[in-house]
């Protein structure tokens, strides 16, 4: 009998969206998803993978396959049926990462997500929206527990919704806010678990052109950081949302410093209890909001990373990063606590020359101490990578291109890869970026910090 020692939980959209709770909208495209699995152990991995329909029935019979030591496999197109929409839950004999890509309109838009290895009874959303610029959100509420969950979705705009029907184990249940009574163009949320089943959520924002994907957050830092800002960075912008989930308002400050390009700078805004602020894209744009303090330059070409550096009332915070071009590209990611971080961070998916495709690694040092970073290069199958290495001092940030003309020229790889900064502790974000110039192919995941 398999002794299971790692479940990871992973959500995902398969050829047409169905709405759980309200059938009046069905998203923006039609989608199909892939995964990519990552063995950390240097041992066999023998995983299965549990498809489940929203009403908790299995789509398939359980999928079992095995990757090598510190190996990797991609599953793609998965092996369920067509027209699923659903979730995955996968075990593993060894302790194994996920991420997942989300495609719509065959490749018009895409997005990615890590897999949660566990759940919580109160989950985060820092940015929702209905009717923002053409932007709607929907969001994926998947049950972790050991029985049917109950949930409440409370909004920052005083409505909430609570489904009848529980969630079945292991299966997810839709909330789309572009079918839901009337929101403010820009909202957050609270999920919860009226039964204490626990739970894991992604979130997808979508217009009919562009896709983002974030995970919801069960764990809140006093000062998060995020690997990767852009800014007026070859038409790129970010905006970063910040969420008080405290009881009290507070002083939040970020600080920004450039890894590539601009002059280190900072930007204060209240936040009040329950609410959520935009970070980012306002200084660097040169349009401050009303309350907002700057020392940002407006127009500047902004590309390093960002730590709250000031919380004044120590009031729990999460931060969700959006990156966008336009009407072109957009991907999201979750900024990370970094008293959560190790020395080391897995990166299920690395690509360069790969039908056009190519990734960066954006990795910051968020410990005490300057320290030797080294990232390997673990290949599908292809030719490997050489491997990278950089001293970074606290507090810094880097960017490596896997791209032609850059460290890894025209050669062709798909694979994993590890990076490891022994006596500090690291936090990262992928990029994976397409050649295209009318389709949305920028996808954004984060690192995974693995747990002893």
């Amino acid at each position: 009998m398999k002794s299971l020692r790692f479940i990871l939980i992973l959500l995902l959209v398969v050829a047409g969206l169905g709405i759980s709770h309200s059938s009046a909208r069905a998203g923006a495209f039609t989608y199909t998803s892939s995964i990519n699995v990552q063995n950390l152990e240097n041992a066999t991995a023998t995983i299965t993978l549990h498809f489940y329909n929203q009403d908790g029935t299995e789509n398939v019979t359980p999928v079992e396959d095995t990757i090598g030591p510190l190996g990797s496999k991609v599953y793609f197109p998965i092996p369920a049926d067509t027209g699923f929409n659903g979730s995955v839950v996968i075990e593993s004999t060894t302790q194994i990462a996920s991420v997942s890509n989300i495609h719509g309109n065959n490749y018009a838009a895409n997005a990615s997500y890590v897999s949660s290895s566990q759940g919580y009874t109160k989950i985060l959303i820092p940015l929702l929206m209905k009717g923002n610029s053409g932007y709607n959100t929907w969001f994926n509420v998947q049950n972790a527990g050991n029985g049917d969950a109950f949930v409440k979705v409370t909004y920052s705009d005083g409505t909430s919704v609570t489904p009848a029907s529980p969630i079945k184990l292991g299966a997810a249940m839709t909330f789309d806010q572009g079918a839901e009574a009337s929101h403010p163009k820009v909202f957050s949320a609270i999920v919860e678990s009226t039964n204490g089943q626990l739970l894991a959520a992604t979130v997808v924002e979508e217009s009919t052109k562009i896709m983002f994907a974030y995970n919801g957050f069960g764990a809140t830092a006093s000062n998060p950081v995020m690997p990767l800002i852009n800014a007026n960075n070859s038409g790129y912008q970010t905006g970063i949302q910040i969420q008080n989930s405290g009881t009290v308002s507070t002083d939040v400050v970020v600080t920004y410093k450039p890894s590539l390009f601009g002059t280190t700078c900072t930007e204060t805004q209240t936040i009040p209890a329950g609410q959520s602020k935009t970070y980012a894209l306002y200084p660097f744009a040169g349009v401050p909001l009303p309350g907002m303090t700057t020392t940002c330059v407006g127009g500047t070409r902004f590309v390093g990373s960002a730590k709250v550096t000031t919380n004044s009332a120590a009031q729990p915070l999460v931060a969700e990063v959006n990156q966008f071009k336009g009407t072109l590209n957009g991907g999201a990611y979750d900024g990370f606590d970094p008293t959560t971080a190790s020395a080391n961070v897995v990166l299920p998916l690395i690509m360069n020359a790969n039908s056009g495709y190519w990734t960066s690694i954006n990795l910051m040092n968020v410990g005490g101490a300057t320290a030797t970073v080294t990232c390997t290069f673990t290949p599908y199958g292809s030719v490997p990578l050489p491997t990278l290495t950089k001293s970074l001092a606290p507090d810094e940030g880097i960017s490596w291109l896997q791209a032609a003309g850059d460290e890894f020229g025209t050669t062709k790889y798909i694979g994993s890869a590890t990076c490891s900064a022994p006596g500090t502790q690291i936090v990262a974000i992928v990029n994976e970026l397409g050649a295209s110039t009318v389709a949305d192919q920028l996808l954004v995941y984060e690192g995974i910090n693995p747990t002893p």
